[in-house]
């Protein structure tokens, strides 16, 4: 593994949605990881699902190759298949109506630009450990909101 080459899990929980949010981001270069974890007091899933994917890029000090890996089709699919479109669209949907979370993809869309990322989609609640460990962060990040 290449020094630059970085693997990061996500994903995000809310508590009712919307209810009290949390996300989680696993960053691990070699044999170094980070934890990072948020919340939001009021928010949705699909929120914090971005927010989990933003916070992990946004800690990145410099241009990496990043494998990142959600449980999240809203936002794997966003990323590569729609959000290209709602660019060019006007940040409107093919129903001419505003993309919902239109922030968040515009600060995710500004996190990923100076990396190669690519994005994996990975099943939910189906054993896999680090999906796991950032599923469990996020929920108690969501827990310890107001």
């Amino acid at each position: 593994m290449s020094p630059s080459e970085v693997y990061i899990w996500t994903d995000g929980a809310c508590l009712g949605n919307p209810g009290r949010g949390g996300w989680a981001a696993l960053l691990r270069r070699g044999e170094r990881e980070r934890l990072l974890t948020g919340g939001e007091a009021l928010s949705t899933n699909n929120r914090m699902e971005l927010m989990a994917a933003i916070s992990g890029l946004e800690a990145l000090k410099r241009p990496c190759r990043v494998e990142l890996f959600t449980d999240s089709q809203y936002v794997r699919q966003g990323v590569t298949e729609w959000m290209p479109r709602w660019e060019r669209n006007g940040w409107k949907t093919s129903a001419r109506q505003p993309v919902k979370n239109q922030d968040l993809w515009q600060r995710l869309a500004a996190a990923g630009a100076a990396h190669h990322i690519g994005w994996r989609w990975v099943k939910g609640h189906s054993g896999h450990v680090e999906n796991e460990r950032v599923d469990a962060a996020a929920r108690a990040a969501a827990e310890q909101q107001p």
